[in-house]
């Protein structure tokens, strides 16, 4: 494995662990409706982002982001990833992660579809079979729904399309970021001010430890995005897609541990053939990674 590709290697499983711990944090602060949390995330989210610019020394990549074209696919970005918080934040005050995890179970499979379609990407033999596990896993656990799941599909293809479009803008990830909350900024802030005007909610929040949990909401939103943007930028969309099955497992363990919502033993089987289609993508990843080294190698020893 390349200094490259292990890198984003372990971007991609730093946000995915971060991700798959966020029902603990929402839940935490579920007196704070959907919208209000929504604006607190993307005002503390764009300081945040500052801050790792300022770190970084990336103040060039930032400027130099600004470009028209940068604009218009940051701007859509934006919209993307904000449908998809807002949808989130919901479901975990409403008591369906179960139902998210699903979405974030979908979400693979439509990463390899958007992969192939959209970046000429391919798979082998045994990452098919280990898709086709994959689907009859989501088929199982949307049966044991039985009714369509909206907050499912929204979040899987709201995510899924927010990464194949920052995977097409080749900036800077921390610089994205900081663009996609400069975007959505005056809109947040806005609905903000309006809010207070009703008298329903503060700036810091309603009691309690909120003045210290809110501003939570920046670094524990722009880490793992970070984090999966360099991931996005050196791994294939297949195996992104197929990595992320941690972050909905991660969430599903919690909703059934942590806030004991329902799991039945169809529920049981199609987790089991999502981890195993996990195992079988992986375990074909890395032979396959080891083949190439070998021919690399060879061919350098023929040099």
């Amino acid at each position: 494995m390349t200094r490259e590709l292990r890198l984003g290697f372990l971007c991609a499983l730093g946000a995915y662990l971060l991700w798959g711990g966020l029902p603990l944090y929402f839940r935490a602060l579920d007196h704070i409706g959907p919208q209000e949390m929504l604006a607190h995330r993307i005002l503390w989210g764009l300081p945040t982002g500052l801050v790792f610019i300022i770190i970084a020394h990336r103040w060039k990549a930032f400027r130099g982001a600004l470009t028209r074209s940068n604009l218009t696919w940051l701007a859509l970005s934006a919209i993307l990833i904000a449908t998809n918080w807002l949808i989130y934040i919901w479901a975990v005050s409403a008591e369906r992660v179960t139902e998210a995890s699903l979405g974030y179970f979908i979400n693979p499979l439509v990463s390899v579809l958007m992969g192939m379609v959209f970046f000429s990407e391919s798979l082998r033999r045994a990452q098919w079979v280990a898709i086709a596990i994959a689907v009859a896993g989501v088929s199982v656990m949307t049966w044991e729904l039985g009714r369509l799941p909206w907050v499912s599909l929204c979040l899987c293809f709201s995510f899924a399309s927010y990464g194949a479009v920052r995977k097409k803008v080749a900036i800077d990830s921390r610089a994205g970021f900081t663009i996609e909350t400069a975007i959505l900024a005056p809109l947040a802030f806005a609905w903000l001010t309006w809010f207070q005007t009703t008298g329903q909610g503060g700036w810091v929040g309603d009691y309690g430890w909120d003045w210290l949990t809110l501003p939570l909401a920046g670094p524990i939103t722009a880490v793992p995005l970070i984090l999966f943007a360099l991931a996005a930028k050196r791994l294939k969309l297949a195996t992104i897609g197929m990595m992320q099955y941690m972050t909905p497992s991660l969430q599903f363990l919690i909703a059934v541990l942590v806030f004991r919502e329902p799991f039945s033993s169809v529920e049981a089987i199609a987790f089991g053939l999502i981890w195993t289609a996990l195992i079988v993508f992986t375990t074909d990843s890395v032979i396959g990674e080891r083949k190439a080294r070998r021919l690399a190698r060879a061919a350098r020893l023929a040099e």
